[in-house]
């Protein structure tokens, strides 16, 4: 919420990577509020959350939408920072504001068509056979469906673009190195990058990774739900707590600087006061 308001209220939506970041917040919020909502639905009946229950469609796809989302818009970051380097290299095409715009909307399409498929009837509330021992009542072939592309989008996509980042900083430092010229802000933001992109595709990959483990899980196994109780439902949890603490890792990756988030902040307030001033006077 401190980084939807912050890029709201100081108009920095006028650049494209600030929409895609503001997206990212946004889906963040919604896999928070889903995981709220199924949380308060263990709590008050925790056999639907094990066995599976109508009632449980809405939330799991709300909450898989919101995940979907989310690896959406960092693949689409990722992509929009490479065309932002490579782009004084050899391209000609530049990211406007209304390229992001419409990656926003065509991100949230996708993701609401694929996380609602269960509602429009992609479910295994009467075909117990095929049905998820972590997801009930999904169905294992859904889960697959739509784990494995996404998990591999959200692993392979930004690790190509932030290694073309690196190589093209790189590059570009050589070559200033072999006409003479000082290297320093090229090495430093080629060290940032690195750090960043690293700290990037580690999150990820400890967020989703355990969730893609499970689907495997679901699909060779054929147990039943009491068999696996209570070891395979604590790992499902902690799945989740992993990918809930991804929307808090995400603020402090993509804004990064707590520094100048709290400027913001601090400005913010100033020009509240300064206004308020005005009013009196």
């Amino acid at each position: 919420c401190t980084v939807i308001f912050t890029r709201l209220a100081t108009r920095d939506l006028h650049k494209p990577i600030s929409i895609l970041f503001c997206n990212l917040a946004v889906s963040d919020l919604f896999t928070s509020f889903s995981g709220f909502w199924i949380a308060l639905l263990f709590i008050s009946n925790p056999d639907i959350t094990i066995f599976g229950s109508r009632d449980m469609l809405a939330p799991y796809a709300l909450y898989t939408t919101s995940i979907l989302s989310t690896i959406y818009n960092l693949v689409s970051i990722g992509i929009e920072r490479y065309l932002a380097v490579a782009e004084s290299m050899r391209t000609r095409f530049r990211v406007a504001r209304n390229h992001s715009i419409a990656v926003v909307f065509v991100s949230w399409v996708l993701a609401f068509f694929l996380g609602c498929l269960p509602l429009m009837g992609w479910h295994c509330l009467h075909a117990e056979r095929s049905t998820s021992v972590l997801y009930s009542p999904f169905c294992v072939n859904y889960l697959i469906f739509i784990a494995i592309p996404n998990v591999a989008a959200a692993f392979v996509v930004p690790l190509f673009t932030y290694l073309r980042i690196i190589i093209i900083l790189r590059k570009r430092k050589l070559r200033m190195q072999a006409c003479g010229q000082a290297t320093g802000t090229y090495k430093s933001a080629e060290s940032q990058v690195a750090r960043t992109s690293i700290s990037i595709w580690l999150l990820a990959l400890v967020s989703y990774a355990p969730f893609f483990a499970g689907v495997i899980f679901d699909a060779t196994n054929r147990r039943c739900h009491t068999d696996l109780y209570p070891g395979v439902y604590i790992f499902r949890n902690c799945t989740a707590m992993l990918i809930t603490l991804t929307c808090l890792g995400n603020p402090l990756l993509y804004t990064l600087k707590l520094r100048t988030l709290g400027a913001k902040l601090k400005a913010l307030r100033c020009l509240s006061a300064a206004r308020g001033r005005a009013c009196t006077i």
